[in-house]
């Protein structure tokens, strides 16, 4: 829960962020002079970048809330139950000795979504954030080729 509230301040603020851009970039535009309106529409490309992305991360987080769900009703999420340090992350070297079952598990069923997310997870407690998002996304494919 409070993952879920941290990322409602860290939207909250990055809105607010981007209203503020974009009314100074409205602002330059209309001043008028040439360097002024370029540097407003640069202004506004911020902003449209910036809620692309934010959308992007909502649509990734909810994705993955609701598979967690489905692999906990279907009794497939994984036991946590490596130590973690005070911070709350796991302990690394215990989350590299895990990390090899969930890699050959993905390798011998490519086409598992519940796999290559497990997987995920596991590269997540090691420390690796961008393969744990891109085996995740693999699975997010997986998962909708299986349903389609």
């Amino acid at each position: 829960m409070k993952g879920r509230i941290a990322a409602l301040v860290m939207c909250a603020l990055l809105v607010l962020y981007l209203v503020l851009v974009g009314q100074r970039a409205v602002l330059f535009m209309a001043a008028g002079e040439p360097i002024a309106v370029v540097i407003g529409v640069a202004l506004l490309v911020l902003p449209i970048i910036g809620v692309a992305v934010l959308l992007f991360e909502i649509r990734f987080g909810i994705l993955t809330e609701r598979m967690v769900k489905q692999l906990e009703a279907e009794g497939a999420l994984p036991v946590d139950d490596l130590p973690r340090r005070p911070s709350g992350r796991y302990e690394r070297e215990s989350a590299d000795a895990a990390f090899p079952a969930y890699a050959a598990a993905a390798r011998a069923a490519p086409d598992d979504w519940r796999a290559w997310f497990r997987l995920g997870l596991a590269y997540d407690a090691c420390g690796d954030r961008r393969r744990a998002r891109g085996a995740i996304r693999r699975s997010f494919g997986l998962r909708r080729r299986a349903s389609a």
